[in-house]
């Protein structure tokens, strides 16, 4: 009688222990695959996968998020141009939900190349490219979850560039017009000096960057509130990342110059002495937190003076 007993409750404490070791390693497995995804997801929108990572984060059990990917071709040799501007269209709308109040970590985005990953292709025997495919959590992906994409994309004609560029064109004729008996200002080292150095700044700062990719102005945490102004990737940033790298060079430009003039100038001594300690106030604060954000781009140190 007791023997019976004590056997049945050894094969229910056995049983129910074992199905608790092999959750907790599935839990445990879950954690770290989504870890993972989300840190590769920081660094890049779209995450870049081969064989062994499609393989082990979209194929293998367990994982509770699904995964959009683009299958493509963009190695020059393979010549498909729909694929470039397909891979644009999904790096944005990547970034729109990466940077969206509604993002959290059960969705992700990431593309196979046939170059890197020509195993995956034949593994769901694909043979065109480009092709979005949606893993959902559970089963395998149904018919609908595939799209190919066969066709040419093309965009209606954008005229804002042009316009404006019109418009700037004929501001300065028209200015060049008015003062047509008296173009000196034309001959004026100073302005073709003001007018070049605003341009590389522009263009330093990063400016055509943002033209191209359209990154969103600053990100807001949803879950903390914190609002980043600096991309914590070297392969991405933020408009307002611009402008602050922006206003930063200009700062030490303007530094350098006041130190110029304070050694070349004719004023009083008394003034040249400010302009001396300002241009290097400017040049030396100016400049470190420059480096501070390279520091915190290209080696992860935290930038909390950037952070609100």
């Amino acid at each position: 009688m007791f023997g019976k007993l004590y056997s049945t409750l050894f094969f229910i404490l056995f049983f129910c222990h074992e199905p608790s070791d092999a959750q907790r390693k599935k839990e445990t497995l879950l954690s770290e695959k989504v870890t993972q995804m989300m840190d590769w997801t920081s660094k890049r929108s779209v995450i870049r996968m081969n064989g062994e990572k499609f393989r082990r984060f979209v194929k293998a059990p367990p994982r509770n998020y699904s995964v959009f990917i683009m299958f493509t071709a963009l190695q020059p040799q393979r010549q498909c141009g729909v694929c470039k501007q397909a891979d644009e269209e999904f790096h944005v709308l990547a970034n729109s939900w990466h940077y969206s109040s509604a993002f959290t970590n059960r969705i992700f985005f990431a593309s196979v190349d046939f170059d890197e990953g020509s195993d995956v292709f034949q593994m769901l025997n694909m043979n065109s490219a480009p092709t979005f495919l949606h893993f959902p959590p559970k089963g395998k992906p149904r018919r609908s979850d595939t799209y190919e994409l066969q066709i040419r994309v093309i965009r209606p004609p954008n005229y804002a560039g042009p316009l404006l560029l019109g418009f700037l064109l004929a501001v300065i004729g028209g200015l060049a017009y008015l003062r047509r008996n008296n173009l000196e200002f034309l001959f004026n080292k100073n302005v073709w000096a003001f007018s070049a150095l605003c341009f590389a700044l522009i263009m330093t700062s990063g400016q055509m960057w943002n033209h191209i990719r359209g990154p969103p102005y600053a990100h807001k945490n949803p879950n903390t509130g914190q609002v980043s102004y600096i991309h914590g990737s070297s392969q991405a940033q933020f408009v307002a990342e611009t402008h602050i790298v922006l206003l930063f060079n200009g700062a030490v430009t303007a530094g350098i110059i006041l130190l110029c003039e304070a050694a070349t100038s004719d004023i009083d001594t008394g003034k040249r002495k400010i302009m001396c300690v300002a241009g290097m106030c400017l040049v030396m604060l100016c400049f470190s937190w420059l480096l501070s954000i390279f520091r915190a781009k290209y080696h992860g140190y935290p930038y909390s003076f950037l952070m609100g």
